[in-house]
């Protein structure tokens, strides 16, 4: 008998080694991406509209582009501050269109006072108009502080407040003509809405001038460090020792006073005042916002990210109406970025904190 060797049965392919190097490099790549995601979009938009129109990107149109892109920016910047402390301001289309009727007011009709009616500088009824705002912010910060009303709510109140006394101020009429006269003094209100320095808008140097602000407010002072403590964590906030009070306060005042400045310079490039100015512009300013990378849940965004998130807004709307498509359609796409922009954002927190967790 001979003896037989049998091999002995082959052991099953072992599984391939994990790549956890592999697999962080791709999640880290995708995170840039959805951290860059305002500015891809931007660039897609300006390809897809100017293979589709050629006068797009003209320099005329460009221009007028980033001035309508300038009213909504600086909305949304002061809708940027309130949104980090983690509250929500749906009011400032009404306060821009309650500061465009006061304004509007004591440049038509002026002042009344005993003995006839009051005019006031150009410059003058620019700053009234801006303190209006300021103070119907800071009613909104003592509703949500000091009465404990729901940011959301104590807003959607002052929405209609703020419309309503717009309306009673003409009766629901316009003020048809801001161009005033030189016996009145109040020439002058069409320079920051309609009047060019160096071939670009008044608005949108004043554009520049409000984020460049807001940018050096949130990275580089005290206040900014606040906001953002306030946002992220308002119980470790106040064992800090930050007012969070007084903190929520000043960002309705800020919302306030931006919005009051975005319906002054819509009511000069109109050259009328009316109520309903800015109406539902609240939404585009929170959208800005949003798609810009500010977490409704607050703590995290850059005043960067909201004027590109406005640039976005401003360059799809004006897009459409250049290739004429029908303004039903122009509600359904912006409804979609908005979804588009809130899906990403939830989905850039979830990748960075599993970042997190395989890090730590």
């Amino acid at each position: 008998m001979t003896d037989t060797h049998v091999a002995p049965p082959k052991s099953p392919a072992a599984p391939p080694e994990p790549n956890p190097e592999g697999n962080r490099a791709l999640a880290k790549a995708a995170l840039w991406l959805l951290r860059g995601r305002t500015l891809v979009v931007l660039v897609v938009l300006v390809v897809i509209f100017s293979a589709i129109s050629s006068e797009y990107l003209t320099q005329s149109n460009l221009i007028l582009m980033t001035k309508h892109v300038a009213i909504n920016a600086i909305l949304a910047i002061g809708v940027t501050f309130v949104i980090l402390t983690g509250g929500i301001d749906l009011s400032v289309g009404s306060i821009a269109g309650l500061a465009s009727m006061v304004c509007g007011g004591l440049l038509f009709t002026g002042l009344a006072v005993p003995g006839g009616h009051l005019f006031f500088s150009v410059a003058v009824v620019i700053l009234i108009g801006i303190v209006v705002g300021a103070l119907v912010g800071a009613v909104n910060g003592v509703l949500v502080t000091r009465f404990r009303v729901a940011p959301f709510i104590a807003t959607l109140g002052m929405l209609y407040v703020a419309r309503g006394v717009a309306q009673l101020i003409s009766d629901g009429g316009t003020f048809p003509d801001l161009a005033g006269t030189p016996a009145r003094g109040n020439q002058g209100f069409h320079l920051i809405g309609v009047d060019s320095w160096l071939g670009i808008p008044v608005a949108v140097w004043i554009m520049i001038v409000v984020a460049a602000a807001a940018i050096v407010v949130t990275t580089k002072t005290p206040f900014g460090r606040r906001v953002y403590a306030v946002g992220g964590n308002e119980r470790a906030a106040v064992l800090s020792g930050i007012r969070v009070n007084r903190i929520k306060i000043a960002v309705y005042v800020i919302s306030g006073a931006c919005a009051a400045l975005a319906g002054l310079l819509l009511t000069s490039e109109l050259g009328a005042a009316y109520p309903d100015t800015a109406t539902t512009y609240e939404l585009n300013a929170i959208a800005a916002a949003v798609l810009g990378g500010t977490a409704l849940a607050g703590g995290r965004g850059t005043i960067v990210g909201t004027v590109m998130g406005a640039f976005v807004i401003g360059f799809l709307s004006d897009g459409l109406v250049l290739i004429g498509v029908s303004t039903f359609w122009q509600s359904v796409v912006k409804g979609a970025v908005i979804v588009f922009a809130v899906v990403t954002e939830q989905a850039q927190q979830r990748l960075q904190s599993s970042l997190s967790k395989r890090t730590a």
